[in-house]
């Protein structure tokens, strides 16, 4: 069992280290929207489309560094209480609060997935029975079949009205992985109990 945990937190520490480290290269493409969106004011017609693809790379950014970003500790943490705790003690105190963070993220993954399914259409109360469904029809008959069980695709309501499904997939992904992260932080806790040393998804 602790072969099998820390197997996972290697696993999953390496994945998100891996996406956590290309997204902190989108706050380049946010420049580069933000300086597009500030020369097309000043030099030419506005455009429509750089003030939500902003908001868009801000959401990718933040929600895609987040699980890096809670395997780092660089989270905010309330460390006027913990610093001068044992590391036995952290781990206990950890592994208990980390179980709330895992029952947060799980709702809020739930409500991200069906806000994906109501912006491709899809309005009933068993959003991942309709993600199951459009997996099992591209399978059996490809992007055909997917877009014949899709609904009105939700845009926004800006002028430039942006299809809404491409974010929402990024939130999903991000949240996911982030309870992935925040599993490995319980198996790294109840390693550290087990042994008396805090681990890492390297040892």
């Amino acid at each position: 069992m602790i072969g099998i945990m820390r197997a996972y937190v290697r696993a999953i520490e390496g994945l998100n280290r891996a996406i956590g480290r290309v997204a902190m290269y989108l706050v380049f493409a946010l420049m580069g929207v933000l300086l597009w969106s500030s020369a097309s004011k000043t030099f030419f017609d506005p455009s429509l489309w750089t003030l939500e693809t902003a908001q868009f790379v801000m959401v990718a950014y933040y929600i895609l560094g987040s699980p890096y970003s809670i395997q780092l500790g660089s989270n905010v943490r309330m460390d006027l209480f913990s610093g001068s705790w044992s590391v036995r003690t952290k781990a206990w105190v950890d592994s208990f609060t980390v179980l709330f963070l895992m029952f947060y993220l799980g709702v809020l993954f739930y409500g991200a997935v069906s806000s994906t399914a109501y912006s491709l259409g899809y309005f009933g109360m068993e959003p991942f029975a309709f993600f199951a469904d459009l997996f099992i029809g591209f399978l059996t008959g490809g992007p055909d079949a997917v877009a014949e069980m899709l609904g009105y695709l939700e845009r926004s309501s800006t002028a430039w009205r942006p299809l809404l499904w491409p974010v929402k997939v990024i939130l999903c992904l991000g949240v996911f992985l982030m309870l992935l992260q925040a599993l490995a932080e319980l198996f790294k806790d109840i390693l550290s109990l087990l042994s008396g040393v805090p681990q890492s998804g390297d040892a």
